[in-house]
């Protein structure tokens, strides 16, 4: 089993800046990619950024540069910074990794999400 912990959420205005984490535990020497996922009301939810344990990195095409995403050395935080940030960023946003027999489908644990407020 692996839990994820997400933190760093919160209100910013349009053009800001937030750093949200990810603390992994439990099986993780298992993970093979680590990912940021993001719901938006009404929305379904979509892939944000993920990093592989090699450290291949994906993006969202729309987000034009403005996130990044990370990992601490051990590989058991996973960060996201998100800069300039813009009322349509607004959306709960939640960590989810896959195992290497993932599928990878879908993540295969999720965290319960952080909310992220943009306003105008």
């Amino acid at each position: 089993q692996v839990q994820l912990v997400e933190s760093g959420g919160g209100l910013v205005q349009s053009g800001g800046s937030l750093r949200l984490s990810c603390a992994i535990s439990g099986r993780t020497f298992d993970i093979y990619l680590r990912g940021w996922y993001r719901q938006a009301p009404g929305k379904e939810r979509e892939l944000v950024a993920s990093i592989t344990t090699d450290d291949r990195r994906t993006y969202l095409d729309s987000l034009g540069g403005r996130f990044t995403i990370s990992t601490d050395n051990t590989k058991d935080t996973v960060y996201l910074q998100m800069n300039n940030l813009r009322p349509e960023d607004t959306a709960i946003y939640y960590c989810g990794v896959n195992s290497y027999g993932s599928t990878f489908r879908n993540p295969d644990y999720w965290g319960q999400g952080t909310q992220v407020t943009v306003s105008p």
